[in-house]
């Protein structure tokens, strides 16, 4: 760990944690709700520390900017951070508590949408210098404690001007605007040396057809994904551009449904050699799909970038936005990840939030202790399934017809369809093969 106690505090900064400590590595045996039992940093595990697998990252939005508030009530969650009216002021007393959190957990990254940092002007020209004034601050912070920026991103979907969409909005006027937005949140993360940046399409759909052409905002959304792309480039950004998949909500249908539609948008328009994917559990779910589904389809495309932790509630059909905690789902995962060789470029970012009755501010160390060490110890029973294990072995045999003979002849192209078809004329009926399901599960029992 790069910096082994939390940020100092500078002259009249007020502690908004003042009762938690360094969270720290205590094993499975504690019983220390603040500590943590499974992710020891430092552990080595298929080759790489813990912290090098994860690059665990604290989401701005959830953490310290959201209240509590649903459709049904009004906000519950009353933190002292977000009191000052004035809003370079409360932009400033938002990021000393982040940072405050972020460095008691130890954790490496954080992430952000630009309106995060600081509330939205009425102007482009204000917005530029709020962002300027923020990102100063935001490069203090972390110069003192060692944390970095995973990613940033714009919200180009909260603001009424984007009830239509951004990219893909029908009137130039907003495209233009949203373009405008875009550059400057490139700007602040490329000052602030971030590592990736992120689309999320929360708006780039329809609620209907009838007055939809899709095909033309298809073309729009990848033209400014190709801008952007240029933009960053120009300005000697290296890293990962990122698309986020959900298939729904707020739109009726997004574009970016899932990962399947989004590798095949991806390469219709040429931005796949720039762009991966960022995937989310909960917009896993959404889809109907599970998360190892989006992330081994995201993996066989060569796109797997990075990771949204967090999960939905299974008796709700929306973007619940929980804290992981089912070690059982989170190793299938892992066992993808793994065998992908780990994360392209991004980390494991949580996308999450307290729910609505955990109204303390320690419930969010709570939160973050419980979704971590479930990655960590999902990373230990993948790791063991991998490798103590028949697991390999069993699925290595499933395909075994295809190692030599006729089979690896079809695998090699070296086939027509009438070969295929004499092959078959001279053998017995194929046999029923086991595919083994039930065992393959208790596999993954034994070690999680």
């Amino acid at each position: 760990m790069a910096n082994l106690q939390p940020i100092q505090l500078t002259t009249g900064e007020r502690e908004y944690f003042p009762g938690v400590q360094q969270i720290k590595y205590e094993g499975p045996a504690s019983d220390n709700p603040m500590a943590y039992r499974y992710y020891d940093e430092h552990k080595v595990v298929a080759g790489k520390t813990m912290r090098e697998h994860f690059k665990f990252a604290v989401a701005y939005w959830h953490s310290f900017c959201g209240t509590g508030g649903d459709p049904f009530g009004a906000a519950t969650k009353n933190f002292p951070w977000l009191t000052s009216q004035d809003p370079v002021g409360q932009a400033r007393d938002k990021m000393d508590a982040a940072f405050e959190l972020i460095t008691k957990l130890g954790l490496p990254y954080y992430c952000f949408h630009d309106f995060d940092l600081i509330a939205e002007g009425d102007t482009l020209a204000e917005n530029e210098k709020r962002l300027q004034a923020i990102g100063a601050y935001a490069g203090e912070k972390m110069k003192a404690s060692d944390v970095k920026l995973l990613w940033g991103t714009a919200n180009l979907f909260s603001h009424p001007r984007y009830m239509n969409g951004a990219a893909t909005n029908p009137d130039f006027a907003v495209v233009a605007h949203a373009g405008a937005q875009v550059k400057m949140a490139l700007d602040l993360t490329m000052q602030l040396g971030g590592e990736n940046y992120v689309f999320w399409g929360g708006r780039e759909g329809y609620q209907s057809l009838l007055n939809t052409d899709m095909k033309r905002e298809l073309d729009h959304m990848a033209r400014f994904l190709h801008l952007a792309k240029d933009y960053a480039r120009s300005q000697g950004f290296k890293g990962t551009f990122f698309i986020e998949p959900k298939p729904m909500e707020p739109s009726k249908h997004q574009y970016d449904f899932d990962s399947a539609t989004v590798v095949g948008f991806l390469r219709e328009y040429g931005l796949d050699e720039d762009f991966k994917l960022n995937v989310e559990v909960n917009h896993a779910t959404l889809a109907l799909h599970s998360f190892q589904h989006e992330l081994q389809v995201a993996a066989n495309a060569g796109m797997l970038g990075s990771i949204d932790a967090n999960r939905g509630d299974y008796q709700n059909g929306w973007d619940t936005d929980q804290f992981p905690n089912n070690v059982y789902e989170i190793t299938e995962a892992m066992l993808v990840i793994l065998e992908n060789g780990g994360l392209q470029g991004g980390g494991v970012n949580f996308d999450a939030k307290t729910r609505r009755n955990s109204t303390d501010p320690e419930d969010l160390f709570y939160a973050h202790i419980g979704g971590i060490d479930t990655f960590a110890r999902a990373l230990l029973a993948a790791d063991a399934i991998l490798n103590s294990s028949e697991y390999r072995r069993l699925r290595r045999e499933r395909y075994a017809s295809f190692d030599s003979g006729d089979g690896q002849a079809f695998e090699a192209g070296k086939l027509d369809l009438k070969a295929l078809a004499g092959i078959a004329a001279t053998q017995e009926a194929p046999a029923v093969r086991s595919g083994k399901q039930e065992l393959f599960e208790n596999i993954l029992n034994r070690f999680v």
